[in-house]
């Protein structure tokens, strides 16, 4: 029998604050946790939703020092642009913190010092890279080299992000610090260390026996972990950013990200709670679920219940829904190069269109493998589904009631077998959207949301009121009743999915939406039980009046929501149409961001070709070197050679006579260019003749690794025919 909770807490990834939040992260973590948390709260059920930024780390160091700033500067710039962002898009968390706060330092280091005191971690001294120029140990970022895989030069000592092979600072080659450039050496360190084996029995048992009905992606790949056997895993590293390891002779000693950032879950969950934070995390009438994308699995599944129960105290995770990875435009999502569509520049640049990217995003959810972001999909769910289908239905219900009965609900003064058989098909579509969202299909119940407002367009397209209008206002008023039911029932289908929708939805219908407490006032403020957005500036919000009618979720498929006479809000549309021009805009950035790229790969790829450096040929002795007459030259006179592409024929003052010289070198100077330029050449070459004329001689020239010919000239003006040797 399934185990009934109490309460449930939800957890999103912390996003790491060293950049804003992309779409990747939002159609990975961010979307799919607040539509279940939304869904949750309509069901009347008790929810938590916790989030916060990650804020300690090796990028962020690096990021700071790149600027010019300190770690905190970055960390103060990113919290604000993401949490700004989050409210933009609907995304309310009960708090949304972060892991500099003082809160989370002392719960931190309280928590790994329990696990000192109580003997679960292990110590170990090993060599690590260190700068000597710097005078510090470098982490895995801090080192730069050639990827051992593919070659790329720019390859960190944690991972490629050219062929995203993941590999460790002994694996580069010619490795190098990334703070002074230098070639680091090792040198001993000592750290506490998580020894996961010990843990590895319990883990497969917990895993692999008692939560077989994790999503595929997830159990499958804690199995490959749990099959390649599990190793002791460092707790702290060299670093002066970060919870400093609570304990003696840990002195300029952080704890590692990856312990320091999933106790924030639990630090925020105590600065919203200070009273009651225990029932959410030791209870276990709490359902605990961690939204994450598949980079985190490892992390929440392997890592951190094993630090949970090593402590003992603490719940564990019931479910660990993760999502794939969205790719923009068919390339990989890259912040490093840019490569990305920015959730706080989405805002600014389609304002009051907050729930189309909610939308596009769930519709197109990496679920169960990498999915592909294009604006071009982007404007047709928008204008084909959005405004062609939901949007459309429900304005012509609302205008035409207000046409034809002066904005109040009409009595069904003359119905028919199809509006009751139209009304029964809404039942079974919220049947289907529960058991999706309870399961973590968040793309399939969307569909059942749509399907409802597609059911809806169906009705009004066969029944037509509009003509119908003409002859019999009787079955107009029951045909428009019928509409009006099922645009109450998208009031409520939607609302997880479309919160901005939803709202105006309801300004139109004139009626309000029952939900589970809300959170957010924090301990001791008084709570609401009516759950709806932020206000947004600009967007039309009108709330029902306290006398106006309140939906709940278990209203949702009734075929009397809406009562005779109930007096409707202002129309006004839900959606409107993206035009090409908008999205040529996002289009052509995204171009000039890939040239830009290309070109600047092609320039640094141009400039390791210059630098390749051909193998030295077979020995020679100083007679065979001696027997080369190498003199200067000057060039009288130059022309093309006529029908060639490559070739120019030369006037040479040798010094010792005058003479021609025909040469490839076309391709890389004019006739202009060589007239009166000062070369080397090798004078006594026996004479060749090249398309009819006779050569005597060869220029001397320097070839790159990337083809290119350079001459070689005498760094100061000599005489024609001095001797070279």
């Amino acid at each position: 029998m399934e185990k009934q909770f109490k309460r449930t807490l939800v957890t999103c990834a912390l996003p790491y604050a060293n950049g804003p939040v992309h779409i990747g992260h939002l159609a990975g973590v961010y979307i799919p946790a607040d539509i279940y948390v939304r869904y949750l709260r309509l069901r009347g059920e008790d929810v938590l939703y916790i989030c916060g930024s990650d804020e300690h780390g090796v990028p962020i160091t690096i990021k700071a020092k790149k600027e010019g700033v300190t770690p905190q500067d970055i960390v103060d710039r990113y919290h604000s642009i993401i949490k700004d962002a989050f409210t933009g898009l609907g995304i309310h968390f009960d708090i949304y913190s972060r892991t500099s706060s003082a809160v989370h330092e002392r719960n931190a280091a309280a928590f790994f010092r329990r696990l000192y005191d109580d003997d679960k971690f292990i110590t170990r001294e090993t060599e690590q890279y260190y700068d000597p120029e710097a005078k510090t140990f470098l982490a895995d970022r801090y080192i730069t080299g050639t990827c051992p895989k593919c070659g790329n030069p720019g390859a960190y000592g944690d991972q490629c992000e050219k062929c995203g092979s993941t590999l460790s600072p002994e694996e580069l080659i010619d490795p190098k610090s990334a703070l002074s450039g230098s070639a680091p050496v090792k040198k001993k360190t000592k750290h506490w260390y998580l020894p996961l084996d010990r843990y590895e029995p319990w883990l497969r048992d917990w895993i692999l026996e008692r939560h077989k009905e994790w999503k595929t992606n997830v159990y499958g790949q804690c199995k490959s972990w749990l099959d390649g056997g599990l190793q002791p895993r460092a707790v702290s590293r060299d670093l002066d950013w970060g919870v400093p390891v609570p304990v003696e002779g840990a002195e300029g000693k952080v704890l590692y990200v990856w312990f320091d950032a999933p106790i924030g879950y639990i630090s925020n969950t105590q600065e919203l709670l200070p009273q009651s934070w225990e029932k959410w995390w030791k209870s276990e009438d709490t359902r605990l679920v961690h939204f994450i994308g598949k980079d985190n699995i490892v992390f929440h599944c392997i890592v951190f219940p094993s630090m949970l129960k090593a402590d003992g105290s603490y719940i564990l995770p019931d479910n660990v829904p993760a999502n794939e990875f969205l790719n923009l435009e068919g390339d990989k999502i890259s912040t490093s190069r840019g490569w990305a569509v920015w959730a706080h520049e989405y805002l600014k640049d389609f304002p009051g269109q907050e729930d189309v990217l909610r939308y596009v995003l769930c519709a197109n959810a990496p679920e169960t493998k990498d999915n592909d972001f294009t604006w071009k999909d982007f404007q047709q769910r928008n204008n084909s589904e959005l405004v062609a289908v939901l949007g459309n239905f429900v304005n012509r219900a609302v205008v035409l009631t207000g046409k034809y009965f002066d904005g109040r609900v009409p009595e069904d003064r003359s119905p028919e077998a199809i509006d009751a058989e139209t009304l029964a098909q809404i039942l079974p579509c919220r049947e289907a959207l529960e058991k999706y969202v309870e399961t973590f299909h968040f793309r399939e119940a969307l569909k059942e949301a749509m399907n409802i407002a597609r059911i809806g367009n169906k009705y009004i397209s066969d029944t037509e009121p509009w003509k119908v209008a003409k002859t019999d206002m009787d079955r107009t008023a029951s045909i428009l009743r019928t509409c009006l039911q099922i645009c109450a029932d998208l009031a409520i289908a939607i609302e997880p999915f479309l919160p901005f929708s939803a709202r105006k939805l309801r300004g139109i219908l004139r009626v309000g939406i029952q939900a589970g407490t809300d959170h957010r006032a924090g301990e001791g403020a008084p709570t609401e039980n009516f759950y709806a957005p932020e206000p947004v500036p600009g967007l039309h919000t009108a709330e029902p009046s306290g006398e106006d009618l309140v939906l709940r979720w278990d209203d949702l498929g009734r075929s009397d929501l809406l009562p005779a006479g109930h007096v409707l809000g202002e129309p006004v549309l839900l959606f409107s149409k993206i035009e090409d021009a908008a999205i040529q805009v996002q289009t052509d950035r995204l171009a000039a961001i890939k040239a830009a790229r290309e070109a600047a790969e092609a320039a640094k790829a141009a400039e390791e070709a210059a630098r390749r450096v051909e193998p030295q040929k077979d020995e020679i002795t100083y007679d065979d070197f001696a027997r080369m007459d190498i003199r200067t030259a000057t060039v009288l006179a130059a022309e093309r050679v006529p029908k060639t592409d490559k070739l120019l024929k030369l006037s040479i003052d040798t010094g010792i006579d005058r003479r021609t010289i025909v040469s490839g070198i076309a391709e890389y100077y004019s006739p202009e260019d060589m007239v009166g330029r000062q070369i080397c050449i090798l004078a006594n070459l026996a004479p060749r003749t090249i398309r009819g004329i006779q050569s005597q001689g060869m220029i001397l020239m320097a070839k790159q690794g990337d083809g290119k010919m350079r001459f070689i000239t005498p760094q100061e003006v000599v005489a024609n025919g001095a001797v070279i040797n």
